[in-house]
């Protein structure tokens, strides 16, 4: 097997991928939370997510993939009053919108999506045996909280610093530098509504966790152990997660196990609008919904991320997108060009690709392997279509979806009354009738003495 190397986000380095099964990964990747659709810097993370497993597949490792959902956290709480709906119905609704997303940018479905709320006695397990080792606490309002200093490598992987004072933060997400205790269960109060567990009644047993929810980054700990077990081998996201979320991850699950939690950390980096991180909370954000308007096929999204190296900021303007769009329809239409039969995969082809991938997913310099392909004369049209089939195994460009459709009466028709057109150098009425065959959704190729019609990609 040829090996790979990854840039891991604990070590600061590029490393060989070593498997803590040799066979087999196990492979965690966070979520979404379902509280609104996921702008477009969002599902940078799926997408890269998805990229590194088809490696990993097409490397020929085995990969157990989950992915949670995040269905109860304050956002969700928040917006789901606003809404007037349950937590649950409302979540839903998100959670099935974002599984329609992932399927229009071709992302392979992991394994298992875990939501959190189907994981709170596993969370309160782990909560329960921070407490008996003596990492966690029971605040005055009845919280439970995560007692950082308890943890002597805290900080290991985003680098954050311990201050002077102890304090306490309950909100989900913070700052950098509010390196704080943190929520592992939060007390209820009127602000959560109908939104609580009682913890007694799902361990069947006496315990000093009140009524209540989970913190957020406690769910991701109970998902993956449950799901992978207490030591996985890929944890992924974007870079906005190493703190404070990863960060504590490592911490409640390291101490509640006493093992090592994950052994490569990687992160994709921020996708930026006028050089600005993409957020909700700047305003400066698309969803796959406004590309859809604009008639833009969410694979060219994909294409024009894997135009750029995971870990490189990217600034998104739509007139790159397009660009993007159009060099992936001309491949589209190169391939449809090779006709029906399928060869052989090309092996130099091949090995090209998989070494630029083996560096760290250099996917750039593996797309202009495609270019390379498809403009190489001493290689079959059908050894082509091979190749570029196998090499989409990774890519997820949607080649095996491409047909060769059957062009409608109508259109060839127009197509022959503007060859005579042509041929009768009323170049007038050709133009014109161009326009009418491509307002259509079909486009015309003069070749030589002939043409050729195909449908729009």
């Amino acid at each position: 097997m040829k090996m790979l190397r990854f840039y891991n986000s604990f070590t600061k380095k590029k490393e060989v991928f070593k498997p803590l099964n040799d066979k087999s990964v196990r492979f965690y990747s966070c979520g979404p939370t379902v509280y609104n659709y996921p702008h477009i810097g969002n599902y940078r993370a799926y997408i890269f997510a998805d990229t590194l497993k088809r490696v990993l597949m097409y490397f020929g490792y085995e990969v157990k993939h989950i992915m949670n959902i995040t269905d109860v956290d304050d956002k969700t709480i928040r917006d789901s009053q606003k809404s007037g709906k349950s937590l649950k119905e409302f979540t839903e609704f998100f959670t099935e919108e974002f599984k329609k997303d992932i399927s229009s940018l071709n992302i392979i479905p992991p394994n298992n999506f875990t939501k959190a709320t189907e994981y709170i006695k596993e969370m309160l397990l782990i909560i329960e045996t921070l407490l008996e080792k003596n990492f966690a606490y029971v605040s005055p309002d009845g919280s439970v909280y995560f007692d950082i200093r308890k943890f002597k490598d805290y900080g290991k992987l985003s680098g954050a610093v311990l201050g002077n004072e102890k304090e306490r933060i309950k909100s989900d997400e913070y700052e950098k530098e509010n390196a704080q205790d943190f929520a592992l269960w939060k007390s209820w109060d009127k602000n959560d509504g109908e939104v609580f567990w009682e913890p007694k009644e799902i361990l069947h047993k006496e315990t000093v966790i009140q009524k209540g929810r989970p913190g957020w980054h406690i769910e991701c700990s109970a998902m993956s152990m449950s799901s992978l077990g207490e030591q996985i081998d890929i944890h992924t996201g974007g870079v906005d997660n190493i703190f404070p979320h990863h960060e504590n991850e490592i911490a409640q699950s390291e101490c509640a196990t006493g093992k090592s939690f994950s052994k490569y950390w990687m992160h994709n980096e921020w996708v930026l609008v006028d050089n600005k991180k993409m957020a909700k909370s700047l305003g400066n954000f698309f969803t796959l919904r406004d590309l859809i308007d604009r008639k833009t096929n969410p694979i060219a999204y994909r294409f024009w991320l894997l135009m750029s190296h995971y870990r490189s900021k990217v600034n998104f303007v739509w007139e790159a997108l397009k660009g993007s769009e159009t060099a992936l329809k001309r491949l589209y239409s190169l391939y449809l060009e090779l006709g029906d039969e399928v060869g052989n995969v090309n092996e130099s082809y091949k090995r090209k690709f998989m070494d630029f991938l083996s560096d760290d997913l250099d996917t750039p310099r593996a797309i202009t392997v495609l270019w390379e392909l498809v403009k190489d004369d001493r290689v079959s049209n059908e050894d082509k279509k091979a190749t570029l089939l196998d090499l989409d195994n990774v890519l997820g460009l949607g080649f095996s979806m491409l047909k060769n459709e059957q062009i409608p009466d109508e259109i060839i028709k127009i197509a022959e009354e503007r060859e005579t057109a042509r041929k009768g150098k009323d170049f007038k009425k050709s133009d014109e009738l161009r326009e009418k065959i491509s307002s259509l959704g079909y486009e015309i190729k003069d070749i030589r003495n002939d043409y050729k019609i195909t449908k729009k990609v």
